[in-house]
């Protein structure tokens, strides 16, 4: 039970200078060193570079806090630890009484014969990590990320805190979590609390596992208890002297959870405490959903499935995936997560995979997907590195895997447990057996095939899990065969294969795929002075850390698009190009559904502003992708396969309903004279994909001139609504005869968002809105008009970044489309 609350104000300094300063914890060096005015802003122009030589040295925290006559009542007093980062001694009132070295574990030391009544001091001190790696590299060499600073594979600290093809060398440290003192009496619930759900006809049973530790030698009671969500409460009582115990649930007419787009998140709440005498001693607090969830992979046509099945029906996965949201962790919370959770939602998400070079993250994440719908698949944390796993190694995330497993296995939310990012693959492809010997090579068998999977069959035996990503059989038999497991396919960008190479492949389940883009202006104009912007300037290049990534971000804008007019421009069709990219791959995998189930994109978020693979900015803004997988992670998809002038349409309906309506197309030319039409009434049957016609207009498009001057315009209405629509060009878009679309915009205002009618005169691509200095999020964007159709767009006032008026919403809204962004 907690009894002091050590968060809050510490004082920390580097420990070969003199004069310490405030700090707060949870918190970090750097946050400290920024709120003292001792640092520059890390992301602020090439401010990286210098930054970082502050970690090469030691920093130290102390604080006070007073300890009085009933904390040292108790019979167990624990100092609980839950994120020290990550070389770091501590000591009470000069004593050492613990030496971390892993990041991601909950430290708990009995101080009781350590602390006195009165005042007692905790100090803490940290060590440089990077010293460190680099000495151990030494020692031995442990190859990591390219983009990192060398040796990180050597501790137990989140890999991308020290740099990746997408983020700064910024490797941070200090006490990242909370730090509490916990006393405890008789005896305390273990954090080994485990639920088991078995479902059958209207009823689920629970088995609820708990376990106690007991120093009183007598029994001690235990209640569990079960809220509905409707507020009905179950309750079982035992008394035992027994450490482990099973108690029973029957809930009947159990309100079950679901993804995102296929029912609701209805959670129940398990209360469990432990009692002495009627006295309540210690208690614990679980919220669950009602569902099973797993990974179904058994032989079939193609090779072998690989898909999630939720109480019962099997689910294309639609998602992308995430990275820590900042370098400096103090700077996360619960808010601004969920907005980043909502804007999933809002793109119809209903899978996330947390990549497993970051961290395990705080309970808020989980339950935020939980509350959402969204189902995770977490890495353990491994990625893209070569470890040796001798026996201090092995102990220690031994340890890592049982506090984070047990912390999280409840979750709703929680899909699939794997390995690690890229290890297997590393090991098969990258020529690593050759470079690093037998006995690494070994290791990674001892680690990831022998160690862990029974460790985490042990710990969660209802959970799904994968040996690594990809993988297809494991021992590194050929992990990237798209017919067998999962699947990362990087030919399109880090190949410069063309972004139509996607439709020729067929993964089971592809987790990931993409292609780099600017952030827009607004956000290039927080790290950038004028003279910087342009993308080979020092600081653009420092902010892009994939290599050549800005020439193959140019690279694949020549290939569709003209070359951008001006700095702005270029951001703008960057964005442009990996949207099309990705609704390429995802598209052509939603028509192969049942062999294609699922399309995971690198990736949702950024950890500072940067040119890379996101979906969304570090600020949190939309890029185009985002608004374009709201529409192909649509749950009914209308979309077109087309080569040369033959089409395909295919609906594609992942809801659990059968879908009717109408499928209409038109062929039409720039200036919206319909050449062809049509409409077909569709009809198909819940989580399957058809195609529904096919189309050849080489007897209309019968001259290159046509073909640059015409295009097919497509959609899906339901029940009155247009629920999925697109459009096909015959020439590459830097080939297509665009005219001026003459964009007008008509803005008015309702109670709680601003209207936004949208219309042109001849055929525009790509519209975008903005605003000039403020953010929102529109209910469409980046879209096609057609002339004579008039575009609604909702622009929710709960999404916008300040209260504006109506006046002010006309002077900052801007509206251009392809034709804006090259010379005529």
């Amino acid at each position: 039970m907690l009894l002091l609350d050590l968060n809050g104000k510490w004082q920390m300094k580097r420990v070969d200078e003199n004069d310490w300063i405030n700090a707060v914890v949870p918190g970090s060096v750097y946050h400290d060193l920024l709120q003292a005015g001792k640092m520059k802003d890390p992301y602020d122009r090439d401010n990286e570079y210098e930054v970082l030589e502050l970690s090469s040295y030691d920093y130290e925290y102390k604080k006070s806090f007073m300890v009085n006559k009933e904390t040292l009542s108790h019979d167990v007093v624990l100092l609980c630890c839950e994120g020290l980062d990550t070389l770091c001694e501590l000591y009470i009132n000069g004593d050492l009484i613990l030496n971390a070295n892993n990041m991601h574990r909950t430290y708990e030391v009995d101080i009781k014969n350590k602390i006195w009544l009165g005042m007692n001091e905790i100090h803490a001190i940290f060590r440089s990590p990077v010293e460190y790696g680099l000495r151990r590299n030494k020692e031995l060499y442990l190859d990591s990320c390219a983009d990192a600073v060398p040796g990180i594979s050597h501790y137990r600290k989140a890999h991308s805190m020290s740099g990746w093809d997408w983020g700064p060398k910024l490797p941070d440290m200090g006490i990242w979590r909370n730090i509490s003192l916990c006393g405890y009496d008789y005896g305390r619930l273990t954090d080994d609390i485990y639920i088991t759900q078995n479902h059958s006809s209207e009823k689920v049973d629970l088995d609820v596992k708990v376990c106690i530790e007991s120093w009183c030698g007598e029994p001690l009671g235990i209640i569990v208890s079960l809220t509905t969500p409707e507020g009905n409460v179950l309750e079982q009582k035992v008394v035992s002297d027994l450490k482990q115990q099973h108690i029973n649930f029957t809930v009947s007419n159990p309100k079950l959870w679901w993804p995102n787009h296929y029912g609701d998140q209805p959670l129940y709440q398990l209360t469990i405490s432990l009692l002495h005498h009627e006295k309540e001693v210690d208690r614990d607090t679980k919220r669950i959903g009602l569902r099973t969830l797993f990974v179904d992979r058994h032989k079939d046509e193609w090779g072998e499935s690989f898909y999630f099945v939720i109480n019962g029906k099997s689910i294309f996965s639609m998602g992308g995936n995430y990275i820590p949201e900042d370098n400096i962790l103090a700077r996360c919370n619960r808010k601004r997560t969920e907005k980043l959770i909502k804007s999933c939602v809002e793109a119809n998400f209903n899978t996330i995979r947390v990549w497993g070079g970051g961290y395990y993250k705080e309970d808020y994440f989980y339950d935020l997907c939980d509350e959402y719908g969204l189902i995770v698949w977490q890495d353990h944390l491994y990625a893209c590195g070569v470890y040796d796993f001798n026996e201090e190694f092995k102990e220690n995330t031994r340890l890592e895997t049982i506090d984070n497993m047990r912390r999280l296995r409840h979750h709703a939310s929680l899909g699939l447990w794997s390995g690690n990012n890229e290890l297997e693959y590393a090991w098969a492809y990258w020529g690593w057996g050759e470079r690093f010997g037998e006995k690494l090579k070994n290791d990674y068998i001892k680690q990831f095939e022998e160690f862990l999977p029974p460790l985490c069959k042990e710990l969660d035996p209802n959970t799904s899990y994968l040996v690594s990503s990809p993988s297809s059989s494991g021992y590194f038999n050929d992990p990237n065969n798209e017919n067998i497991g999962d699947m990362h396919y990087w030919d399109v960008w880090h190949g410069r294969k063309p972004i139509t190479e996607f439709r020729k492949i067929f993964p089971r389940f592809m987790s990931e795929f993409g292609l780099q883009s600017f952030p827009g202006m607004k956000t290039v104009e927080s790290f950038t002075l004028p003279e910087d912007r342009n993308i080979f300037s020092y600081v653009m290049e420092s902010h892009q850390k994939n290599g050549t990534g800005n020439e193959k971000i140019l690279y694949y804008i020549g290939e569709h698009f003209k070359y951008p007019k001006n700095f702005d421009s270029l951001l703008f069709c960057s964005q442009l190009i990996q949207a099309e990219g990705i609704r390429n791959g995802v598209e052509h995998w939603r028509r192969n559904r049942g062999r294609c189930m699922g399309a995971i994109y690198w990736q949702l978020n950024d950890i500072w502003p940067v040119a890379s693979w996101s979906s969304i900015d570090y600020y949190g803004r939309w890029k185009a992708v985002h608004y374009a997988a709201r529409r192909f992670f649509a749950p009914v998809l209308v979309s077109a396969c087309e080569e040369g002038t033959k089409v395909e349409l295919h609906v594609s309906n992942d809801t659990l309903n059968r879908v009717t309506g109408t499928l209409n197309w038109k062929l039409i030319d720039q200036y919206g004279n319909v050449l062809q039409s049509n409409s077909i009434d569709v009809s198909i049957d819940e989580l399957t994909t058809k195609e529904i016609t096919s189309m050849d207009f080489g007897n209309v498009l019968d001259t290159k001139q046509k073909r640059r001057e015409t295009y097919l315009e497509y959609s899906l209405m339901v029940n009155g609504t247009i629920v999925s629509n697109g459009t096909v060009l015959f020439a590459r878009a830097k080939h297509f005869a665009l005219v001026d679309p003459h964009l007008s915009a008509f803005i008015s205002e309702e109670n709680d968002a601003f209207i936004i009618e949208v219309s042109c005169k001849a055929y525009a691509r790509f519209v975008e809105l903005d605003l000039k200095k403020d953010d929102t999020i529109f209910s469409d964007n980046i879209f096609d008009l057609t002339p004579g159709n008039t575009k609604r767009i909702q622009m929710k006032k709960e999404y916008m970044s300040a209260d504006l008026t109506l006046d002010e919403v006309r002077n900052q809204l801007t509206v251009r489309s392809l034709y804006d962004t090259f010379e005529k």
